[in-house]
């Protein structure tokens, strides 16, 4: 930054464009010669970017800080001076500048948070008009932008540096500047393996209508920069573009520079081409740039390469280990799966083979228990029966058959109930079954449970019956 008061009034010349020194003198002993607060309070209005410098005066703002990347500049030959204009027709200042100055300063905080808020007012209105129009399926479709998905501000700015370079000097003219922000463009430069061509754009600088189309935007330039560099442009009314004028040290308008990205996130500076040129000119400058670079960058090149194939190679390698782990840990768990398996068709067989043997056991304890409850019956029942009578005329004597054909014969009393039919039946070891009837033949009476209690002569069996066993199921 320059030291001396005449370098700091060419300098707020350069970049303000105004070219009186004695209004650029009062402007920068009200910012106590605080030169990047004097220059920001002209060029900081984002809003408004192609405002006179008459009415861009805006209250003084903190300094704006330097660009992320610091820069490593080789050693070159001091800036020629800044090449002095003719004053143009203009009023000279006065006393009235100066008392308008304080009342502007205070009011201006109220003047922008009203824009804002007009701003914002509008912006919601647009979302919601386009949020309609396009439920009512009136919006246009395709590839249009939504303005409501904000862009980063340094994309933004580049976006609106493009939109304005292509309106003022024709779409498709120049160099193919790129819409993002400055350390996208040199990151892009660096995956290109190209060089950063920077422009800062003066809008009120005399020489720039006639630099940007008399050369930027004359074919072989424009041609020349597309097919070797990556191109960026910025607006020093702008955020970024005011840094990155103050970190190459713009001194003279139109203002360009080639740049590279080094180590550890810095840049190195590689070529300044200040003041107007002619193509011929700019082409020459550009032209010994990259033949001095030609070889860093194949280098950068065959090195990128090379460890992208190394990178590729590696992953390769990966894979294939990868693959062939994958397929023994594949063949390890058939293995153990399959063993598994066999083992659980075991557990399973010799689970089934207790499971039966314990089957086996409680049917063979069951038919013992039936058979000893059998026994037991049979012992109660021929000990609830008594002795058999004799023979005489209150005896009757009782026939019964058994399904298997055996018949068994046995003197009751005639006192006796049916139930001691059944008793009888029960004591011998000839019937199996539990559930059964005895039934007489002619005529066929079944002497069911509501006839046990009945004595044998009640029940027509007296003086003698013959009997068959029905089995009940």
């Amino acid at each position: 930054m320059a030291e001396t008061v005449d370098d700091k009034v060419s300098y707020f010349q350069a970049v303000t464009g105004i070219t009186d020194p004695d209004l650029c003198t009062e402007i920068l002993a009200a910012h106590n010669w605080d030169l990047q607060v004097a220059v920001s309070s002209i060029t900081a209005n984002p809003s408004s970017p192609s405002a006179s410098t008459s009415t861009s005066l805006r209250e003084p703002a903190a300094s704006a800080p330097l660009a992320d990347a610091e820069f490593v500049a080789p050693p070159m030959a001091p800036p020629p001076p800044p090449q002095q204009y003719q004053p143009q027709q203009q009023q000279q200042p006065g006393i009235a500048w100066k008392l308008v100055t304080l009342p502007f300063y205070v009011v201006s905080g109220g003047v922008g948070l009203i824009a804002g808020s007009v701003r914002l007012g509008a912006w919601v209105a647009g979302g919601v008009l386009s949020r309609s129009l396009s439920l009512l399926g009136l919006a246009a479709q395709g590839g249009g932008s939504d303005r409501l998905l904000a862009l980063p501000p340094s994309a933004a700015e580049a976006a609106d540096f493009v939109a304005e370079f292509e309106r003022e000097f024709g779409t498709g003219r120049g160099p193919r500047f790129v819409a993002e922000g400055f350390t996208d463009a040199l990151q892009r430069a660096q995956r290109e393996y190209k060089l950063l061509f920077v422009y800062l754009h003066s809008p009120d600088h005399p020489d720039t209508p006639a630099f940007c189309g008399g050369c930027l935007c004359a074919e072989p330039v424009a041609a020349f920069i597309d097919e070797n560099f990556v191109a960026w442009g910025g607006s020093i009314r702008r955020t970024e573009g005011f840094k990155m004028s103050n970190s190459l040290n713009a001194s003279r308008f139109p203002f360009c520079a080639v740049v590279m990205a080094s180590t550890n996130q810095r840049i190195v500076l590689l070529q300044q081409v200040e003041g107007p040129k002619t193509p011929e000119e700019m082409i020459t400058i550009l032209q010994r740039v990259v033949e001095e670079c030609a070889t860093s960058l194949v280098a950068a090149r065959i090195e990128a390469e090379e460890r992208l194939n190394n990178q590729r190679l590696r992953e390769e390698q990966d894979a294939a280990y990868r693959a062939a782990l994958e397929a023994d840990q594949a063949r390890e768990r058939e293995r153990m799966e399959e063993q598994q398996r066999l083992e659980r068709e075991a557990a399973e067989a010799e689970r089934k083979r207790k499971e039966e043997e314990e089957a086996l056991a409680r049917a063979a304890q069951e038919a013992a228990e039936k058979e000893a409850a059998l026994a037991r019956r049979r012992q109660e029942k021929a000990m609830a029966l008594g002795a058999e009578p004799e023979k005489g005329p209150d005896v009757t004597r009782v026939l019964i058959r058994f399904p298997t054909g055996e018949r068994k014969e046995r003197r009751f009393h005639s006192s006796c109930t049916v139930t001691s039919l059944y008793d009888y039946v029960d004591s011998l070891d000839c019937l199996k079954a539990e559930r059964y009837s005895l039934v007489s033949n002619f005529p066929r009476v079944a002497y069911g449970p509501e006839k046990h209690s009945l004595t044998l002569a009640e029940a027509g069996l007296h003086p003698q019956a013959s009997l068959f066993i029905e089995i009940e199921q």
